[in-house]
């Protein structure tokens, strides 16, 4: 009985003093939804899907396939834990509960370095597009597009998702421009040509989840936003859901556009294919609004990195400065800067096909973890309360945890195997 009240106790928002700056429930259903798309599509598929067609070659939309599912497997868990813990330091709350406090903390700082890293990649990719048409360099246009994301997310979170809404549709729409091109040519291009077979469409497949990064960051908007038990588990459903459609309608149609042998050898993917379809000026408006996507992916880690590590300082598991709210703008000022070094840091690797790898592989241990913590917590706390339950068990088992372990750990195999042929 004790166990289960201080479960209930944990479970409930801690009230605001009056004296204390807070963060502020803002966010309903469509607005967590358009956060989830802002973050997840972005870098991964215009920057990284010219790597993913060197491997995976005309059957890129089948990594992208396999990628969605896997996520999809991961996402459902990750639904069922936010309807139990709706708070910001999601991952190390559950851990802590399934594993004990050793382990989550490894995991809250695998997290974080995961985040810091992701920015970084992204915010190379937004460079290389920008070098694409005015040859700036790529190290400092990343840095400055990484201290001004911070400076965005430091001003408060309802005019961050205000910037990134906007950013959002206009990323979307540049790729339904796309999308309605490419399919004209399909009849032309064979859809399963695969050029290193289907191992390569796995190795695509393990880089290409980087696309698919963002939608478990929905989760840590949970004291930001209205009714988090039934709101976070669908927007971050919905979020995955709208994004793997669009990836996968892209993939299919860049690929009856330009050969792949041309998209893996390409700086930017994506404008080049807008200047295959409309010419050069179209390459100027393709490599913007890819300036415009991968802008808003960068700016949507930052504020969910932030508001995790903002979680974990307030179960005391990092220094309670990183708890600390500026009271004007109601932002996790030092939780914002410890990220902006993180990934300035991360910066220096400047290779976004390793950056890219190393962060998959961070994210799918963690998402192994988290996979097995729904497993583990059916078991440990079978009458905890869960507002979205996975479906589908046997002997009070559920299988779409396994499932999503198991594919996690496949493709974090691939995920290391590009990161030595790298290195």
């Amino acid at each position: 009985m004790l166990r289960r009240e201080k479960s209930h106790q944990f479970l409930q928002h801690k009230a605001c003093p009056p004296s204390k700056p807070c963060l502020h429930r803002n966010l309903g259903l469509t607005q967590a939804t358009i956060s989830g798309v802002g973050i997840i599509i972005g870098a991964g598929i215009y920057a990284l899907i010219g790597i993913g067609a060197e491997s995976a070659g005309n059957a890129l939309w089948l990594a992208f396939l396999i990628g969605g599912i896997i996520a999809t497997l991961t996402g459902l868990s990750y639904g069922e834990l936010s309807s139990m813990f709706p708070r910001d330091a999601e991952e190390y709350d559950y851990t802590k509960h399934a594993f004990g406090r050793k382990i989550a903390l490894v995991i809250g700082w695998m997290l974080i370095v995961t985040a810091a890293v992701a920015i970084a990649t992204v915010a190379l990719s937004f460079a290389q597009y920008l070098h694409s048409l005015t040859n700036i360099p790529i190290l400092w246009t990343a840095i400055i597009l990484v201290v001004g994301i911070a400076s965005i997310d430091y001003c408060g979170l309802k005019q961050s998702c205000i910037i990134n809404t906007l950013l959002t549709v206009v990323s979307v729409g540049g790729l339904l421009l796309i999308i309605g091109a490419g399919f004209k040519n399909l009849s032309s291009i064979n859809l399963l040509d695969m050029p290193q077979g289907f191992p390569g469409v796995l190795s695509a497949a393990a880089v290409l989840f980087f696309a698919y990064m963002g939608f478990e960051n929905v989760a840590r908007l949970a004291e930001e936003t209205k009714d988090p038990r039934r709101t976070i588990p669908s927007a971050m459903i919905l979020s995955m859901t709208i994004s793997a459609v669009v990836y996968i309608l892209v993939a299919v149609a860049v690929v009856a556009i330009v050969p792949w042998q041309q998209l893996a050898t390409a700086e930017a993917p994506m404008a080049l294919v807008a200047e295959t379809l409309w010419g050069k000026g179209a390459f100027i408006v393709l490599a913007l609004i890819a300036l415009i996507a991968t802008a808003g992916t960068a700016l949507m880690e930052m504020v969910t990195a932030s508001r995790f590590i903002y979680g974990v300082a307030q179960e005391k598991a990092l220094p309670k400065a990183f708890a600390q709210i500026d009271k004007k703008t109601a932002t996790p000022y030092r939780a914002i800067e410890l990220l902006l070094i993180l990934a300035v840091v991360s910066l220096f690797f400047d290779n976004i096909r390793l950056v890219a790898n190393i962060a998959t592989a961070t994210l799918f241990i963690t998402f192994i973890i988290i996979n097995l913590t729904v497993i583990i917590l059916r078991v440990k706390e079978p009458k905890m309360r869960r507002v979205f339950r996975v479906p589908g068990s046997i002997a009070g088992i559920p299988v779409i945890p396994i499932l999503g372990a198991i594919t996690c750990a496949g493709l974090l195999y691939f995920s290391i195997q590009n990161i030595l042929a790298i290195v």
